[in-house]
């Protein structure tokens, strides 16, 4: 078998694929929905926009491989919750609300709505009595874990990994204590 991305990657944790635009791309088995993925990619991408002006739904749509209408929710969700600020007008897009390291990875998916808050009762006596109880104490250490990751960190290990965002300088300086 060749050392191809094609291949190389058939473990079925990661998996190349191309996207639509003809890019590689890599899906990773993730507790996390692809919604609140996407999300924290759009804050970081937005995050590392240093040259002052907001960056378009448009342009983040294209740079994470997506048409533009799979982005209007989520950054809508995201500017609700002050995550994100819209900028109307010809020039406009979205912009930080906040400052990065008062920022996390939880707070993100929280504003995404990924997360979900308790609601019905399941109608499954085992689930209600079993796998979520058993499940319950994972999720909460999942959760804290996500309080623990900041903005701050992740723009930090783009500016080391050249920023994913296919530009070449985001005009953050990396950090070496990651």
């Amino acid at each position: 078998m060749s050392c191809t991305p094609d291949n190389q990657f058939r473990n079925g944790l990661l998996d190349f694929q191309r996207n639509y635009l003809d890019r590689p791309t890599f899906l990773l088995m993730t507790m996390l929905p692809r919604k609140g993925l996407l999300a924290i990619a759009v804050v970081v991408d937005v995050a590392l926009q240093t040259d002052g002006r907001p960056i378009s739904a448009k342009t983040l749509a294209t740079r994470h491989g997506l048409p533009p209408r799979h982005l209007d929710s989520v950054l809508r969700s995201l500017a609700r919750d002050g995550i994100l600020k819209g900028i109307r007008g010809p020039y406009g897009g979205y912009e930080l609300a906040r400052e990065r390291r008062g920022v996390t990875a939880n707070d993100i998916l929280r504003a995404a709505d990924t997360v979900h808050e308790a609601g019905e009762e399941p109608n499954s006596e085992l689930v209600a009595k079993v796998v979520l109880p058993a499940l319950l104490v994972a999720e909460q250490e999942f959760g804290q874990a996500l309080s623990r990751i900041s903005l701050d960190d992740m723009v930090h290990r783009a500016a080391l990994n050249g920023d994913g965002t296919g530009r070449h300088d985001s005009g953050v300086e990396p950090d070496v204590d990651l």
